[in-house]
């Protein structure tokens, strides 16, 4: 385990019967957590943060709910060589194949975990790719999640912009940081792809798809506002965390 930050660990995981434990970026597993009678109510779900890398081994970022059962056994009682149940790879929130088109991947908090997840596997694999646009929404700086990786990754990956965004922060100099909300900063995006599509004899909105992961309330906004920009539903994919 990493103390990632004040609230939030990364959990290393091994599966002790495969030695190449297969998933896709994007999918999740779930741990049966010694904290309820009835099995049904002992399942936690929890993205994948590493990408597929040929070993038994992956990782979770987990933010502590000290309301809920789930992350407090963890935090209270996972110790290394803890043995927990899980099941899975389960899920189908993955990246569209081919990546013909722009790619917005849009989070808040611990809904990071899947993009980083494909990210670090687009960087690895070399997977053709036009723009990634991963915009990461938090309160403070110090509730940044992977940002030093996630900056080095944008000199390293061409075409991959890495832009957080702080609601309770003024930024600094440097200018891909913002303040506010991620709202403002895809639909800014937007608008600029969309200008220079049209600059290039194409006609309307830049053609993009979007994956939204973290927050229920910015989740519900975020597709209220991509539609009435004139993005089609099925353009836009997303998994609610909390």
């Amino acid at each position: 385990m990493i103390d990632e930050t004040h609230n939030t660990k990364r959990f290393f995981f091994e599966i002790p019967s495969s030695t190449d434990f297969q998933f896709e970026p994007g999918q999740f597993v779930t741990l049966d957590l010694p904290i309820h009678e009835q099995k049904n109510k002992r399942w936690r779900s929890y993205s994948i943060a590493s990408a597929p890398n040929g070993t038994n081994g992956f990782e979770l970022v987990i933010v502590l709910n000290e309301a809920g059962a789930g992350t407090t056994w963890l935090w209270e009682n996972a110790r290394v060589g803890t043995e927990i149940l899980l099941r899975g790879p389960q899920g189908k929130f993955t990246m569209p194949k081919p990546l013909e088109q722009d790619l917005y991947l849009i989070c808040t908090g611990t809904g990071i975990a899947p993009f980083r997840s494909m990210v670090q596997y687009v960087h690895e694999h070399q997977v053709e790719h036009r723009n990634i646009y991963l915009i990461f929404g938090c309160r403070k700086f110090n509730d940044t999640l992977y940002g030093a990786e996630l900056r080095r990754l944008q000199d390293e990956l061409p075409g991959f912009t890495y832009i957080p965004t702080y609601s309770r922060e003024l930024p600094d100099n440097n200018l891909l940081q913002r303040t506010g909300y991620v709202h403002q900063v895809y639909e800014e995006l937007i608008k600029q792809r969309s200008i220079e599509h049209q600059q290039a004899g194409g006609t309307g909105l830049s053609p993009a798809k979007f994956m939204l992961c973290g927050w229920k309330n910015m989740i519900d906004e975020a597709r209220q506002r991509l539609v009435a920009m004139g993005y089609d539903k099925k353009d836009v994919h997303f998994e609610l965390y909390g």
